[in-house]
């Protein structure tokens, strides 16, 4: 079964022999309202409703075209209309949220756990043998269109994709700047509800 659904995606991406020609179609509607959590809530761009001005929102709701690779009650996955190489995706829930941070756990999870089947049919189709997994999250980060989504880029050998790949890296102070860091992260982390598991380590270096 899991093979037979590879072979579906890959054709999406690359047909083959005699397909039928390949259109930027409209997606088709979906029940895509608050969020798959049915809980009502408010209308912002934190909370899951989609937005009238979005453009994935549109795509979401069949208004504008997209080339579709992959959808499920979640998440819809689309050719970058822009992309850095041949097959540049993108993951997107079908509920709008601005940021990374704004997207529930469970929807994030939803996203993430179709990574491994949708690259391995994208790498395939395009011939690549890598990929960049990357989420611009805010506009420092480079983020231009504020509904969270993921990049699924396949990479080749000496693509010269990314100018910063042949940057120096400096090596991180562990004496004095990295236990600062850690400190101040973990006092982050104590302030969130997800920090049972963390507390009383000390800033040490460790072993893993």
């Amino acid at each position: 079964m899991e093979a037979r659904r590879l072979s579906i995606l890959c054709s999406h991406i690359c047909p083959g022999p005699t397909p039928a020609p390949t259109r930027l179609v409209p997606v088709p509607s979906s029940s895509c309202d608050p969020g798959f959590s049915n809980k009502q809530q408010p209308r912002d761009s934190n909370k899951g409703n989609l937005q009238d001005d979005c453009v994935f929102c549109k795509i979401i709701r069949g208004e504008s075209p997209a080339f579709k690779l992959y959808e499920d009650d979640i998440c819809l996955c689309i050719l970058d209309t822009n992309p850095l190489s041949r097959g540049h995706s993108l993951i997107i829930p079908k509920s709008h949220f601005c940021s990374l941070k704004a997207t529930p756990p469970d929807v994030v999870a939803a996203m993430c756990s179709k990574v491994p089947f949708i690259s391995s049919a994208i790498m395939k189709a395009t011939d690549s043998d890598s990929f960049n997994l990357l989420v611009n999250n805010g506009t420092a980060a480079g983020q231009v269109i504020f509904h969270t989504h993921i990049h699924i880029i396949p990479r080749k050998a000496l693509d010269c994709l990314w100018a910063s790949e042949s940057l120096k890296r400096r090596p991180l102070n562990v004496d004095q700047e990295a236990p600062r860091l850690v400190d101040r992260v973990r006092e982050q982390l104590s302030l969130s509800d997800n920090s049972e598991g963390s507390k009383g380590q000390g800033s040490s270096l460790t072993g893993n």
